[in-house]
């Protein structure tokens, strides 16, 4: 069975060569940086399955260094590991698309089942099997196998994560999405930081809606979404 990438971007590096050696002997491959910059080059050299990035770091912090990857990559999953632990620290984390955000001192074995439980349920996603996989959303034509989303000639590639939420709102079409289902299926849990989360990739998708403006994903509050699409 192929191994697992990790990118830990650390800056300690007593306490990053410890968390590399647990991670190895738990059958995954890691690169250590020692700061943003150093990070940033390693993910656009390599592919990785997950990123661990410390927030304190000189030359780039890593806020700004998830904010770099996300541009690289929209789905990758990441975790901040920080001894910040101010709760305006932690939601710019999950702003950022961060699947946790994991506060020092911690216990090594809880980040390994948080990892490798993240690593499944993408892994999940990817090979799940839809029934229908082409959609007609008013004048755009869809594609979840292809992840393209068509309007004329402009067509748009979805990541991973908006394409799983864009094939749940086709699902329920001009019906109400329940936000605990999208979440429990996309994201793993329903806490409100993955809430949070799913609210960006909404935002998104009603984006990349906007050329049809009889189209709608119209938030149900308290509830869910709806995408509403003429018959």
């Amino acid at each position: 069975m192929e191994k697992n990438k990790v990118l830990l971007v650390e800056d300690d590096s007593n306490f990053g060569q410890v968390l590399k050696n647990y991670l190895e002997l738990n059958d995954f491959i890691v690169e250590l940086a020692r700061d943003g910059i150093l990070g940033l080059a390693a993910f656009r050299r390599e592919k990785f399955d997950i990123c661990l990035l410390d927030v304190m770091m000189p030359n780039m912090d890593g806020f700004t260094l998830a904010e770099e990857i996300r541009n690289v990559d929209p789905d990758v999953p990441l975790f901040f590991l920080s001894a910040k632990s101010m709760k305006d620290d932690i939601l710019n984390g999950y702003k950022l698309g961060a699947d946790d955000y994991i506060t020092k001192p911690f216990d090594s074995e809880v980040l390994l089942h948080k990892i490798k439980a993240v690593l499944k349920r993408n892994q999940e996603l990817q090979e799940k099997n839809h029934g229908q996989v082409e959609f007609n959303i008013g004048s755009y034509s869809y594609n979840s196998k292809l992840r393209t989303l068509q309007h004329g000639s402009n067509a748009q590639t979805l990541s991973p994560k908006e394409n799983e939420l864009l094939l749940m709102l086709c699902e329920y079409k001009n019906d109400l999405l329940p936000r605990e289902s999208a979440l429990k299926r996309i994201w793993g849990s329903d806490t409100y930081f993955n809430g949070r989360s799913m609210d960006v990739y909404i935002a998104k998708l009603r984006k990349y809606l906007k050329e049809d403006s009889s189209v709608e994903i119209v938030n149900i509050h308290g509830n869910g979404f709806r995408l509403v699409v003429p018959d």
